[in-house]
């Protein structure tokens, strides 16, 4: 993107990428394939949860997003909690260093403004609240590409996400549901965009045409222990997914269906295991995706899904695959309904093994005709996608726009709640807050 003597644009994508989340990688996937294709001069880098594994996966210099390596762990003895304390400030100065050194910084996707798992405020929450402010700061452009968001009961978790948000040069969601949450808290949504998920402007393998004997049927399973609001009856919530989704499982080896394990995050893992010995069959097995890539091969192969990662759903949803979603949170429905399978979603929190089958059967029966409509919904989620990479060189590429709000010392004016101006139609409408 450089002309005449002007610099490449410096890009950094944020996140907890390259952390064992295939989801998240995805999501970093698709908005470097995005980059590479329409931006190929653009210096790109990643503060991230994983950086030895974005470098080595995605080829780009990483840094590691917290100081503290301990960041995640529960910190009990006071050396520790000091450490944890020390590591707030040092990361303050070490994001602002790195903000400043770009242009734009991207967060691609993940559900960087929701609280649907278990989650601390300052953890992530005020990692990205760093950002976003030290964007403001230095007039670095930082976008939210089709993020998710949620209802978050936690008052300091909500208020750095509310201010992340409004601190952010541009806004897009994955979903309706994660836009009026957003409105929920205060954040001035009018011109904010509602997009699909990253991961279906990926490619996708060939789905397996329908037809013949009941074949594979895959599996999602996730290390489920609430959201959380839910951490007083995590185990609880825990051990009855596993029943449930065990007690599936069994029913179909006893009928003779081949079914694939698969998970979206290592720490899955013992779910894994737990059903493997408790159902002690040949026709169980597992398969160790290693991208969102493999996760579709694996689904593409299946005639039937059964996730309960919000991104195993995806990769089945985007192979073409009829699936069946076991749901913790409003974006699995909203994904659902998008892809016209609404009426196929039963609650991960209460997972009843004989409703699952009837509803399992009941997808079955449909697998044709949903075959269908998925391949529908596929070609206009990826033309919506192409919109938004469209909108984003608009915004946050547009010649003569980099840097100019570095330039004049000031930072790009944002949409405060009750302070919103007005733009002309002749200005872009894909929630850009534009430099003044």
């Amino acid at each position: 993107m450089s002309a005449g003597n002007r610099s490449p644009v410096r890009v950094g994508v944020f996140g907890l990428l390259g952390s064992g989340n295939l989801g998240n990688d995805g999501s970093l996937e698709a908005v470097l394939r995005y980059l590479r294709a329409e931006h190929p001069d653009a210096v790109v880098d990643a503060l991230c949860g994983g950086p030895e594994a974005v470098t080595a996966r995605f080829g780009i210099p990483a840094t590691r997003l917290h100081w503290n390596r301990g960041e995640y762990r529960t910190a009990s003895r006071a050396g520790a909690m000091v450490t944890k304390g020390l590591g707030k400030f040092v990361d303050a100065a070490r994001t602002a260093a790195w903000v400043r050194r770009h242009d734009v910084v991207i967060v691609p996707g993940m559900g960087v403004l929701e609280a649907t798992l278990p989650l601390r405020p300052w953890g992530f929450p005020y990692a990205l609240f760093l950002l976003c402010a030290s964007g403001r700061l230095f007039g670095t452009r930082v976008a939210l590409v089709s993020v998710g968001a949620g209802a978050i009961a936690s008052r300091p978790t909500r208020a750095l996400v509310r201010w992340s948000a409004r601190l952010a040069a541009y806004r897009s969601y994955r979903d309706a549901p994660s836009r009026d949450a957003m409105r929920a808290m205060g954040v001035d949504t009018r011109r904010d965009e509602v997009y699909p998920d990253l991961a279906f402007s990926l490619p996708a393998p060939a789905a397996q045409a329908p037809g013949g004997p009941p074949g594979t049927v895959c599996v999602g399973v996730m290390a489920f222990h609430g959201g959380n609001d839910d951490r007083a009856r995590a185990a609880e919530i825990h051990r009855r997914y596993l029943a449930g989704t065990t007690g599936f499982v069994r029913a179909l080896a006893q009928e003779g269906r081949p079914v694939r394990l698969l998970m979206g995050d290592g720490v899955d893992e013992p779910v894994v295991a737990g059903i493997l010995a408790a159902v002690d069959s040949p026709l169980v097995t597992a398969a160790s995706p290693a991208s969102l890539d493999d996760l579709m091969r694996e689904t593409a192969a299946a005639d039937t899904v059964v996730a309960t990662r919000y991104h195993n759903l995806i990769c089945a949803l985007k192979a073409g695959t009829p699936t069946l979603a076991l749901s913790y949170a409003a974006k699995s429905e909203a994904l659902m309904d998008r892809m016209g399978l609404g009426e196929y979603c039963h609650p991960a929190r209460e997972v009843d093994a004989d409703r699952l089958i009837e509803q399992f059967r009941d997808l079955e029966k449909q697998s044709a005709q949903l075959r269908l409509t998925l391949a529908e919904r596929n070609l206009a989620a990826g033309r919506e996608l192409e919109r938004q990479f469209e909108a984003l060189t608009e915004v946050l590429f547009r010649a003569g726009g980099r840097g100019r709000a570095r330039s004049r010392g000031r930072a790009p004016s944002h949409d405060h709640h009750g302070s919103h101006q007005h733009h002309s139609s002749t200005d872009h409408d894909h929630a850009l807050r534009e430099a003044p």
